[in-house]
């Protein structure tokens, strides 16, 4: 069985499943999952997108519905008995659903570990006690969880598996109908609807603004699991004709000058491409409040967290506003010695993430793990 209840999970999920399939075809893969997942013949109890809550208020007006999942998961795993179950990231219901299937002798193994180093670290006595076996992506993340006695193994980081890109700069323009010869400003606000309404707006006033004074291209990378036209009605009215572009992230990190990136793995693959950024997240006051209240990091970017020092700048709740963003965007974007500078710093990051190959070491330890034999 197999539980990943966000988008990006139902990625790397369905990079490990096309391992796990490779190295042992017979496999039988249930559970919950999105579009990707589904479409390597895994039986779907549940979408992702039933599932896309975003911080605690959603999560409160949405429990009844969360426990009928639970519920129904539970009741899945009595009847079908899997030898093993994997779990990625999205602790609140995962947890939950590691200690029944511990308890029903389970085998379980979490893939895309919840980051209990930052926050919720009440999940770690949880942990140590349902979890089998620990796949971890982030270098420092094997010494943590094995000092806190849960079996855990760094794998690498399953985003070098999927940083391609397709064109160079002058055949990337020419597909998009950009200019070559002009700097080229991403904004990325997110993967769910409710971090687009909270950043898009913001993003685009800056850089409609930067366009205006220094002739940059704006251009928005939409996430895969969001419709173009829902992102288009959130831009504000007057903003002229800005570029959507959707399955052609990796193209539009590669080649712009600058990028506008809402704080999450979209940082890190940023870095990956080491794109000059400036990372913003934006919530709820009452989200921001609790999160400050049980967040104990000096930073929020993954970025700078690895870096264990500001290599990008960090803007948060006011500071979100479209003057903020386009003051620093500007000095960015007027500094050529530091848009290098930054470079440099995150091609360093990216080396930290290990090698490629993350998906299948990850099938490997998964198959190992659960007692699998042969093929």
């Amino acid at each position: 069985m197999i539980v990943a209840g966000e988008a990006s999970g139902d990625l790397h999920g369905s990079n490990l499943i096309k391992e796990l399939k490779a190295i042992r075809p017979a496999v039988s893969l249930f559970g919950i999952g999105g579009d990707r997942i589904k479409a390597l013949n895994v039986e779907i109890i549940y979408h992702i997108n039933e599932l896309s809550f975003m911080g605690f208020s959603e999560v409160i007006k949405n429990i009844s519905f969360i426990r009928s999942v639970e519920k129904t998961v539970i009741t899945l795993i009595e009847k079908r008995k899997p030898r093993a179950i994997v779990l990625i990231d999205f602790p609140g219901m995962n947890l939950r659903i590691a200690r029944f299937a511990k308890q029903r002798g389970v085998i379980v193994i979490y893939y895309i570990t919840p980051q209990v180093w930052a926050w919720g670290k009440h999940r770690i006595k949880k942990m140590r006690k349902y979890v089998d076996h620990a796949l971890v992506i982030l270098p420092f993340e094997q010494e943590f969880f094995r000092n806190e006695g849960i079996d855990a193994e760094f794998i690498g980081h399953p985003l070098l598996d999927l940083l391609q890109v397709n064109a160079d700069r002058e055949s990337f323009c020419r597909s998009t109908g950009l200019d070559p010869e002009r700097k080229i400003v991403a904004l990325f606000p997110g993967s769910r609807k409710r971090e687009i309404i909270n950043h898009l707006g913001a993003m685009t006033k800056a850089a409609i603004r930067l366009r205006d004074e220094m002739n940059i291209q704006p251009v928005i990378g939409v996430s895969a699991n969001l419709s173009a036209e829902f992102v288009r009605s959130l831009i504000p009215a007057g903003s002229g004709d800005i570029p959507l572009l959707e399955g052609a992230t990796y193209d539009l990190m590669q080649h712009a000058e600058m990028a506008y990136v809402k704080s999450g793995t979209s940082t890190l693959e940023a870095a990956c491409f080491k794109t000059p950024m400036i990372v913003l997240y934006k919530t709820s006051a009452f989200n921001y409040f609790v999160g400050r209240l049980i967040v104990n990091l000096n930073h929020f970017s993954l970025v700078n967290i690895l870096a264990g020092e500001e290599v990008v700048k960090e803007l948060s709740q006011r500071e979100v506003n479209a003057g903020t963003l386009y003051e620093y965007g500007k000095a960015l974007l007027e500094d050529d010695q530091k848009r290098e500078e930054m470079r440099n710093r995150l091609a360093i990051i990216k080396k930290m993430l290990g090698k490629p190959g993350a998906s299948r070491r990850a099938a490997e330890r998964v198959l190992s793990v659960a007692g699998f034999t042969g093929s």
